[in-house]
């Protein structure tokens, strides 16, 4: 056998991710090798499968299945454990006389095989069609809406227990115990779903249960089962009460089997938990825990309930939940405070230095009664809570002291937005070790990585990943401080490529779109959030469009074809409802739409009064969406579909050009929107007209002076197509702007995230005056995906990175830049960094059996095999900076980041009011000269000190100019490859 090392490969299978529970008789399975990277891969992969009994199956796959390929045994089921290995063969003789099936012995010739894998240890966490009988259960004579409560029910076990598994699910949010244990380290769970579905979790208790009696206890609050979401006050859908179903399945030796169900033994009581929900917060009252006459709690067995109520049966019963598919939410960091702020008015602020999804544990001692109240919020304004932003939400929780100690606690049913917590009550002296910032979000494989060496740009980065963690927690939010907490179908369309590779996200997105499915209206309209707590609502591109633009990022970037199968209906109802509502040139205009949300140059409070026309944004979006069922079709493999759907959309594109784009190639919208939409859409397709529409998009941005001049739909794509059309420098230029608004402008002034204003805190630290700000919205940190793709160079060239596309871009201004991804093929990484003289340094890694298509710039593409390569090539050093001056042009000195800088920052010392109507008002066109621009909004003392600073800024780049050996971005030929 022929292979390059002994290293026995890994078990790749599906289930969420840092668990074991499978949720299908059928999951899908996969391989990786370790090791070095060579360019073939194993032939065949021999499967083994062990189950309890310890009888075997086998079966033997191609080597190409590494990445998925489907169960090749018999289906599992409910409860049952196995052992899965697989080891590999390069060689093709002799592989396929593997003995397969359930009675194979293990006697064929393993010198043709590599090691055995280490046994993948799975279990069957779904329940058998029918076999749910659990009633849903919830308080009988609450206090008060939404009331947190406890739930409890004893139970006794045998000897001879083989296996106990507990099933539970709620409309609510839940932690059951046995005895004193936790049954595992989820929070928040079972999460939100919609209505027309329920999850249920799969936990194994078998080593909670020795035998004997045990107490069952469940800790309930509302959570979203109980939320008035929004603007919703009077939400039929809230239920008034957090309900509860559960399950215990006890397996014993002698093949017995007892189930325990939530019924009418159960009861309940209120305990220290008085107050819960997501917006408002958590009150607990530790000197309400609950003990009987003898000082037992209610996880002791022989604790006294009688004075408890029997629980209700729900007049809403949960539908039969399903199984998890989706990452679990947990714990997953913990943080410090870095800093204790007194504010002007006297108040206690605790600064974690990071803008986190989560709660605050802490560490207290003091008297009985005593009430410590923690306020969360995302910044400060004037030195104090800046609360405005949250609106209705309080994100207060409050905790009043038992008086036994050293008390710890955390809230358990709700989480914040925060990075500043004000304290209140705390009895002595404020000790900051005694708080800690717990972090929670739902547990995913991170999988993405970008660095580089420019700190603003690496910040950016590390604000869109904060932004996804923090709104990746069961779904995907839009928001997670605010009355809100959406999972808004806009933003994650736009985001969902950006998350995509940071983490993998199959499976919760996966699951989110089995609920986009559910809660699609029946004439095919998608709701503006899902799950949908608005009811009838109105179609709107880009936001409806998640549809059919989320199954299609996962197909790319997992090879997800199941998904694609399983969504098609929906893709093919959201596209069918936009051409009826289409008119007859098969245009959709005229009705309402988000258009290209929170441009800009939009007021405070009509986010949706962006530059470019909203029929432009709708009718680009039917294109396509058509074109992406097409795409869909062809997939799973109905040619047909996919032949109909692409006429439809080629009706659409024909007339999109026809009425928005003139002869010329200007778009009827003159606004940087429409020119992206156009160029990434593919809705110009011939070579003049998209490199006529590049020039006049660059231009643009260029007339702007380089501030972000898009919203929702435009900032997501605009990059791409200046790129796209050798627009590299306008792009590079975009990137790394820092005047407001731009994505550098929230880096500068202290953010952590992704805000979802270009201008959520003003230049002068205060909020912006709108109805809506949050400082935690990933939508306009989608450009991570274009510093993957185009500026490091890792994308996908077949669907899971089966085959990669390295193309990096050096932009002027960075020095080097690095993307790697774990795939379903193993690691594959690229990054380039600048060399003195002028030359370009590129390194990648390439896994085992893939195959890369290099495009480096000014040259003619090359494929690269599995290993590490590296290839240089040179770059003319960019001609010394022109000299500018008083009579150098507007767009001249827009061009030049560093002139502009200077300019503008003479502006702000000399008179801000002034220079905040340049940055509003003035297009930097080619041939309005600069003095004309100052001497309209200032005297002579600002076009001396200008003159002055720019002189002295030439006399420095002469003194630099042979260090000056920037990339010009690849629109030259820079000479040979060296590999």
């Amino acid at each position: 056998m022929t292979r390059s090392d002994d290293a026995a490969p890994h078990v790749r299978i599906d289930v969420p991710h840092a668990t074991d529970a499978v949720p299908g008789p059928r999951p899908r399975i996969g391989w990786l090798l370790p090791g070095p990277a060579v360019p073939d891969v194993p032939a065949f992969a021999h499967w083994r499968l062990t189950r309890e009994d310890r009888t075997r199956e086998h079966a033997v796959l191609s080597g190409h299945d590494r990445g998925g390929a489907s169960w090749p045994f018999a289906p599992l089921v409910p409860r049952q454990r196995v052992e899965l290995e697989v080891r590999v063969s390069r060689e093709t003789a002799d592989a396929s006389g593997v003995a397969r099936g359930a009675d194979a012995a293990d006697t064929q010739d393993d010198a043709a095989w590599g090691p055995w894998s280490e046994p993948r240890r799975v279990w069957a966490g779904f329940l058998a069609e029918g076999e749910w009988t659990a009633a849903s259960l919830t308080a009988s004579a609450p206090e008060h809406r939404a009331q947190p409560v406890v739930l409890r029910r004893t139970l006794t076990v045998r000897g001879d227990l083989v296996r106990a598994t507990l099933y539970a699910s709620a409309v609510g949010v839940y932690q059951a115990s046995i005895g004193l244990a936790d049954v595992d380290d989820q929070v928040m769970k079972p999460g939100w779903t919609s209505t027309r579905r329920a999850i249920h979790e799969s936990t194994d208790v078998t080593a909670l249960l020795a035998p004997g009696r045990h107490a069952l206890t469940v800790r309930l609050a509302g959570g979203w089962g109980t939320e008035l979401f929004g603007w919703t006050p009077d939400d039929p859908r809230a239920l008034p009460q957090p309900v509860f179903a559960a399950q215990l399945v006890l397996e014993y030796a002698d093949g017995a089997r007892e189930t325990v169900v939530t019924d009418a033994q159960w009861r309940w009581a209120p305990g220290p938990i008085t107050a819960s929900g997501l917006y408002a917060g958590e009150d607990y009252d530790a000197r309400r825990a609950l003990r009987d006459a003898a000082g037992r709690e209610p996880s002791h067995p022989d604790f006294d309930d009688s004075t408890w109520a029997a629980a209700a049966t729900a007049p809403q019963e949960i539908p039969a939940p399903e199984a998890r598919t989706s990452p679990v939410v947990r714990r997953i960091e913990e943080l410090a405070v870095r800093e204790v702020i007194m504010s002007p008015s006297g108040r206690t602020i605790l600064d974690f230095g990071q803008n986190l999804v989560g709660r605050v544990r802490l560490t207290v001692r003091g008297e009985a009664g005593t009430t410590v109240t923690l306020r969360h919020a995302e910044v400060l304004e004037n030195g104090e809570l800046g609360t405005r932003p949250l609106r209705q939400a309080a994100q207060t929780d409050r905790y009043t002291l038992a008086g036994a100690g050293d008390e710890v606690w955390e809230p358990e049913f709700t989480f914040h937005g925060f990075r500043y917590v004000e304290v209140d009550g705390w009895p002595g002296t404020l000790d900051p070790s005694g708080f800690t910032a717990v972090v929670i979000h739902s547990d995913m494989a991170r999988t993405g990585t970008f660095e580089t060496s420019h700190p603003l740009v690496q910040k950016l980065h590390d604000n869109v990943v904060w932004g996804l963690r923090g709104n990746f927690l069961y779904l995907p939010t839009d928001c997670p401080q605010r009355d809100e907490r959406l999972g808004w179908t806009g933003d994650i369309q736009v985001f969902a490529p950006t998350a995509s590779f940071l983490y993998d996200v199959r499976g919760f997105l996966d699951s989110w779109l089995v609920d986009l499915a559910l809660d699609q209206l029946s004439d095919g309209v998608v709701p503006f959030v899902i799950p949908n707590v608005f009811g009838t609502t109105r179609p709107a591109a880009a936001w409806g469009d998640a549809a059919t633009v989320v199954p299609s990022v996962l197909y790319e970037r997992f090879a997800d074809e199941a998904v694609l199968a399983r969504q098609l209906p929906s893709m093919r109802a959201w596209a069918d409802r936009l051409e009826q509502l289409a008119d007859e040139r098969h245009l959709w205009e005229g009705m309402f739409q988000f258009g290209d949300w929170l441009d800009p140059d939009a007021p405070p409070n009509q986010a949706e009064r962006a530059k470019v026309d909203p029929d432009i944004v709708a009718s680009a979006y039917l294109f396509r969406s058509l074109a992406l069922v097409a795409r869909a079709a062809e997939i799973v493999g109905d040619h047909a579909l996919a032949g109909d759907y692409r006429e439809r959309a080629e009706s659409v594109r024909a007339a999109f050009v026809h009425e928005y784009v003139t002869p010329a190639y200007r778009m009827m919208s003159d606004a940087p929107t429409a020119y992206a939409l156009a160029i990434v859409f593919d809705l110009v397709t011939d070579a003049e007209g998209r490199a006529a529409l590049g020039r006049r998009l660059a231009e643009l941005c260029r007339r702007g002076a380089y501030r972000i001049s898009t919203g929702f739909v435009g900032t997501p794509i605009i990059a791409d197509a200046l790129t796209s059309t050798g627009q590299v420098e306008a792009a590079g230029r975009l990137l790394l702007a820092t005047d407001c608004p731009s994505w550098l402008y929230p880096v500068t002034m202290g953010a952590t995230t992704v805000w979802e204003r270009w201008d959520a805190m003003l230049p002068d630290g205060s909020i912006n005056p709108g109805e809506m700000t949050s400082f935690n919205h990933y939508a306009l940190g989608a450009i991570a995906d274009w510093l993957h793709r185009v500026v490091a160079g890792l994308a996908p060239a077949a669907p899971g990175y089966r085959r990669v596309r390295l193309q990096p871009t050096p932009i002027a201004g960075l020095d080097d830049a690095r993307a790697g991804l774990d795939t379903a093929y193993g690691r594959v990484s690229i990054g380039w960094r600048r060399r003195l003289g002028g030359s370009i340094a590129v390194t990648a890694e390439i896994p085992s059996g893939v195959v890369a298509d290099v495009q480096l710039p000014g040259h003619e593409s090359f494929e690269a095999t599995a290993g590490v390569h590296e290839w240089t090539f040179d770059v003319p050093p960019v001609p010394p900076a022109h000299a500018l001056d008083l009579t150098s042009t507007l767009a001249e000195v827009a061009d030049d980041l560093e002139a502009y800088d200077l300019v503008m920052r003479a502006f702000d010392e000399a008179w801000r009011p002034a220079a905040d109507m340049v940055r509003s008002l003035v297009r930097w066109s080619p041939t309005r000269p600069l003095r004309d621009l100052i001497e309209q909004f200032y005297g002579p003392e600002v076009v001396e000190r200008i003159a002055r600073d720019l002189d002295e800024l030439a006399a420095r780049r002469t003194d630099a100019s042979p260090a000056r050996q920037l990339s010009l971005g690849g629109l030259v030929n820079p000479g040979a490859v060296r590999r």
